[in-house]
């Protein structure tokens, strides 16, 4: 907690941020310079609720990448990672350029200070000495953060002890005594004033996010960091309210000499107010000098943990395939972003050149432009937490402020102030040191050119990475079942989450097929891949199965069909390989998971066999009792083991029955708390399946996911007596008039005279192939349901096939008839023989 707490305050660089902005802030509103201080950390202070809500749902060192990019998208959180990427390597190379010239000062070189190129080259120094700092692992930097920190702020407390007691024991010509109107915000002189001393206020508040994105490396990484950044600013607050007070007692808010207002001393007020305070002679000479070492301190220090959030950032877009994977690469001793921290700190280096080689006009309204870039990103964290956290917002009353009051407050004050900045400000062509002529707009104020245009340039750059997530995401979409078919086996209803990033779209799939006399196939599978590899294989294998459901086959042998595709595809990839040629890219149907399941509504029963750790949930209807059915275990596909096993369920009427992926219970405390929860959302009384759904989804997955997650939901029924009939017929060609008389009977209760002739004519030629080839009992079975489906069964294994026979032929045109006068036929084999099946389009009348 408190090396927490010492990197949130030490990235913002108190005593630096005072130095450079203080003077700003009082050409701007005078006098109400503190309650400005004070006003600039309220949308802080929201905007840290914002981040310590979205850290608690999921911590992750990405912060604003992540966060934005599963409220709203990969674009969106492409964008606010770029938003912050130029933030830190702006102000890491202004910071190292600081800190060169306050080391040469400290020494006493005043003339070196001012020289750019040594300030460039000692700059270089400071930024590699930190990236090694940074490099040998996070608790080596957190120990120099802890002792920078004390210094600075030891030394902060002292200069504004003393300030105030010179103030009103020994003031100078300038001094003034504490007013209460200086933190009365109605005595700004305007709107105008106020929101530039604000947003120059918002400037010495930011940093304190590095909290959060070393929240992988926190203990308790869930709310420590949260608690850090809110304590952070709670102390920035107090430190910044007494420091600008008593500088502004002691020295006033004159133009001329010491006082605040000089536009000589407002890059660094201290350097001025050093010896002013503590005298130039023995133990005030040393504090002034102190006084300067803490500025230096403080520079160094916020350059460091700029360099420990900007590695972990890139680390975390890295992770996700937003920029190159090799930034993901952690050093296996130091346990540091090996390419993220030594690449941020090179272009940090590189930036810091390229800007002193253009001019020193340039670089400073490079600093300003930062506002920018910070106001961007802490505006996004605040609407990206609104809109993260909005299904569960009625919660309670702490989910309702904490989660979506204070932080959409703190979005739209940043939005304000990005607004006000960039058009308002900062494009003013008066305002900072550089000017551009832009066509079509003309004079335009550099720091707008500046912050805006290296924003445009990450929206420039998105399209090409947030590519591979999109194609990847429409691919598998579009191969999804668009809609459920009607059926009457079943009610169904389906959800499909995809995850919000690159890395983790993946190849989660759900089907439900019709098949013969009534029956339906349920099917939840999972692909182990991501990207579009992966999803084009949920493709395949998606049509995989609905070709071997079509062949009637029972669960067990049709994921070891399944089984076997994914090994002949695995085998042709390898066929290619030999000395000299690339290994392939391993399939990424090797190891997938896959839940299938046939339902029958006549008998109520359902058979079973899962590939891999599919999950099944049944609800008992009359008690509401969840159980999780233990299936035989079945290897994944592709991975050989032992074979795969059916097993069966009886289910009640109004069973309700649940297929999902693990990734539905991915963000729960470990898969029995995941279950624990999707058990009272079943168990409840709902009024439908969508409700069922949507429960489950909003309190399981109350936010965007890191992988895919399918859940299918399904209400079982029972085919009603009055829709189908069978009759048991003995082996005699006797049976065969007496089956035909029974079927047009039913056929004529059913009011489906129209189709007596065909159906007859159809079971009598089935009936006598069964009696002339087989032998033993037959079953015949007529079903009503959105066709005329009729059923012969007997004890044989063989498949009949059909031919055209030659002319001279005796036999062999009844299955050929048959063919004709039906929409489909097939044959389904049982444990006991065989099933040869039927369907006949009803007439329009007859459809319900």
């Amino acid at each position: 907690m408190f090396s927490s707490v010492a990197m949130g305050l030490a990235s913002t660089g108190p005593a630096y941020s005072l130095a450079a902005t203080l003077g700003i802030i009082v050409a701007g509103v005078g006098l109400q310079t503190p309650v400005v201080t004070v006003l600039a950390f309220i949308p802080m202070l929201l905007v840290a609720y914002a981040f310590r809500e979205l850290n608690a749902s999921n911590a992750d060192c990405g912060t604003t990448f992540t966060w934005a990019t599963r409220a709203f998208g990969p674009r969106t959180g492409w964008m606010g990672g770029w938003g912050l990427i130029v933030a830190n390597i702006i102000v890491m190379a202004n910071l190292a350029e600081i800190a060169a010239a306050y080391g040469f000062r400290l020494v006493g070189l005043d003339h070196l200070a001012d020289d750019r190129a040594w300030t460039t080259s000692a700059g270089i120094v400071w930024i590699v000495l930190l990236t090694a700092v940074c490099y040998v692992g996070i608790e080596v930097s957190a120990a120099v953060q802890r002792c920078l920190l004390l210094l600075e702020m030891a030394m902060l407390l002292l200069f504004a002890v003393a300030a105030l007691v010179r103030a009103y024991s020994d003031p100078p010509a300038t001094a003034l005594h504490v007013s209460a109107s200086w933190f009365n915000p109605f005595e700004v002189p305007s709107v105008k004033a106020l929101t530039s001393g604000v947003l120059a206020g918002v400037f010495i508040y930011w940093g304190w996010d590095t909290t959060f994105t070393v929240n992988e490396e926190t203990v308790d990484s869930t709310r420590v960091p949260g608690r850090a950044a809110v304590l952070s600013t709670v102390l920035l607050l107090i430190t910044y309210a007494l420091v600008s007070t008593s500088a502004q007692a002691f020295a006033g808010v004159g133009t001329s000499g010491i006082g605040l207002g000089n536009a000589d001393n407002s890059d660094d007020v201290f350097h001025g107010l050093g010896e002013a305070v503590f005298g130039s002679h023995d133990t005030g000479l040393v504090l002034s000098r102190l006084l300067i070492l803490m500025v230096l301190t403080s520079a160094l220090a916020s350059a460091e943990t700029t360099i420990l959030p900007l590695a972990r950032t890139v680390l975390s877009m890295a992770a996700h395939k937003a920029v190159p994977s090799r930034f993901a690469r952690v050093h296996r001793r130091f346990l540091t972003p090996t390419w993220g921290t030594v690449g941020m700190g090179a272009a940090a280096v590189a930036l810091l050149i390229l800007l002193s080689s253009f001019s020193q006009n340039i670089l400073a309204d490079s600093i300003d432009s930062v506002g920018l870039a910070i106001a961007f990103q802490y505006g996004l964290t605040g609407f990206a937490c609104f809109w993260y956290h909005r299904k569960v917002l009625t919660r309670s009353v702490r989910d309702l402020v904490f989660k979506g009051v204070f932080p959409a407050l703190g979005g739209l004050v940043m939005l304000a102030l990005f607004l006000y900045a960039a058009f308002g400000v900062y494009a003013n062509p008066g305002f900072g040191a550089t000017a551009v002529d832009l066509p079509l707009i003309g004079r335009t104020g550099g720091v707008t050119v500046l912050g805006l245009g290296a924003l445009l340039i990450g929206l420039l750059l998105m399209p090409l990475v947030t590519r591979g997530h999109t194609v990847a995401l429409k691919l598998q979409r579009s191969l999804l079942p668009h809609r459920l078919p009607q059926h009457a086996a079943i009610d169904t209803a389906s959800r499909y989450l995809p995850a919000d990033s690159g890395s983790g779209v993946g190849g989660d799939w759900y089907d439900v097929i019709p098949l013969s006399g009534t029956r339906v196939a349920l099917v939840v599978g999972d692909v182990v891949g991501h990207g579009l590899r992966a999803a084009a294989t949920m493709g395949r294998l998606r049509t995989g199965v609905r070709v071997l459901a079509r062949l009637d086959l029972s669960p067990d042998e049709l994921l070891s069909r399944l089984d076997d595709l994914v090994e002949q595809t695995a085998h042709e990839q390898g066929d290619g390989q030999g000395p000299g040629r690339p290994r392939p890219r391993p399939d990424e149907a090797m190891g997938v998971t896959c839940l299938y399941a046939v339902y029958d509504p006549i008998s109520g029963r359902c058979s079973l066999a899962r590939a891999g750790e599919s999950l099944l949930a049944v609800v008992e209807p009359h008690t509401g009792t969840v159980d999780y059915p233990r299936l035989p275990p079945g290897p994944p596909l592709g991975v050989g083991g032992p074979p795969y096993q059916s097993s069966e369920l009886d289910l009640a009427p109004g069973s309700l029955v649940a297929l999902f992926t693990g990734g539905l219970i991915q963000a729960a405390d470990g898969r029995a708390a995941g279950l624990a929860q999707l058990s009272r959302i079943l168990s409840g009384d709902r009024r439908s399946l969508d409700e069922v759904c949507d429960r489950a989804v909003s309190t399981l997955l109350p936010g965007p996911v890191d992988e895919d997650a399918t859940l299918l939901v399904v209400r079982t029924r029972l085919l009603d007596r009055s829709r189908f009939a069978q009759w048991a017929l003995r082996p005699d060609p006797a049976a065969v008039a007496t089956i035909r008389t029974a079927v047009r009977k039913q056929l004529g209760d059913w009011e489906m005279d129209d189709l007596a002739f065909t159906t007859e004519l159809i079971v009598s030629e089935l009936v006598t192939n069964a009696i002339r080839y087989v032998g033993g009992p037959i079953q015949v079975r007529l079903i009503r349901d959105r066709t005329l489906i009729c059923e012969v069964s007997d004890t044989g294994h063989t498949t009949p096939n059909l031919r055209h026979a030659a002319s001279d032929d005796e036999g062999g045109r009844g299955l050929f008839i048959i063919a004709q006068m039906t929409h489909h036929w097939g044959t389904r084999y049982t444990p006991t023989g065989k099933t040869i099946w039927t369907e006949q389009d009803l007439p329009p009348a007859d459809v319900r």
